[in-house]
């Protein structure tokens, strides 16, 4: 029976899962994951635990990252922030509608032993940025890649504070990235206001995805809008839903006054005006 456990790479970055090998590191704790050039440090978020079963096609740690290990993951993140800078001054010398988003630095090569640097960048267009890579590459004295993100992943890299004020889902904690529809906003009584569902990408907020099954739970089962139901202040109609409180309101014949109802009083109310003769 393995041990399993989850590392990071960067600060709230995507999870990945690593058997324990042999290791017991605690959260916090900067460990040697294994890959294509040489172990690279990671950060443990989820502790070493035994899992049932077979799990394949996991990596296996490498071992505790020591001093010289972390220094040298330090001075990688000081390299990437350089070629960042000096990507950026190619970019506005040879005026190209690009952007870096981020970069990664690997100071191991493949079969050459150079050095590879791989530059995340947006556009709105296609680019043609072949003499960009030659001149950053001897600038560089490495191997240059270049790769373009989506505005969904260019918001997780760059993250931010969202609407709610709180920092961006991708940024913290959503890793994989769902479609989202307008329709899930109009069941959540939103307004179809780009300004309003829109995250710091332009697109939908991920946050309609996965709230959006609450709502579509909550319609399933309460009276609809506008349909009649009976309770025990009389006769009325729904008239509104509010499912953050599961509540829904009606307005009543008698009076025109408002009675609120949780869930299952108003589907009681329902199956009791349905009930009559």
């Amino acid at each position: 029976m393995p041990m399993m456990m989850a590392v990071t790479f960067v600060r709230a970055g995507k999870l990945y899962y690593l058997d324990a090998g042999g290791f017991a590191p605690r959260v916090g704790d900067h460990v040697l994951y294994p890959t294509t050039t040489s172990p690279e440090v990671a950060q443990v978020v989820w502790g070493p635990e035994w899992v049932d079963g077979e799990v394949g096609g996991l990596a296996e740690c490498v071992g505790i990252a020591t001093e010289q290990d972390i220094r040298r993951d330090d001075e990688n993140r000081r390299r990437r922030t350089e070629i960042q800078v000096t990507a950026q001054k190619l970019i506005r010398e040879q005026r190209l509608p690009m952007k870096i988003s981020g970069v990664d630095w690997v100071d191991v090569g493949h079969e050459s032993g150079r050095a590879t640097a791989t530059v995340y960048f947006t556009a709105p267009t296609r680019v043609d940025f072949r003499q960009l890579v030659r001149e950053l590459a001897n600038s560089l004295d490495a191997k240059v890649m270049f790769t373009q993100l989506s505005a969904r992943d260019d918001a997780r890299v760059q993250g931010g504070i969202g609407s709610c004020g709180r920092d961006t889902c991708c940024s913290t904690f959503l890793v994989d990235f769902d479609t989202v529809t307008l329709r899930m906003a109009r069941d959540q009584d939103l307004p179809p206001n780009p300004m309003k569902i829109s995250g710091a990408c332009g697109k939908l907020m991920c946050c309609l995805k996965y709230e959006h099954p609450l709502y579509d739970e909550f319609l399933n089962e309460v009276p609809a809008i506008g349909e009649r139901v009976a309770t025990e202040d009389g006769d009325g109609r729904v008239v509104a839903h509010d499912v953050p409180r599961d509540q829904v309101v009606i307005r009543l014949d008698a009076g025109g006054g408002r009675s609120v109802c949780d869930r299952a009083s108003a589907c009681s109310a329902r199956a009791a005006y349905e009930s009559r003769p």
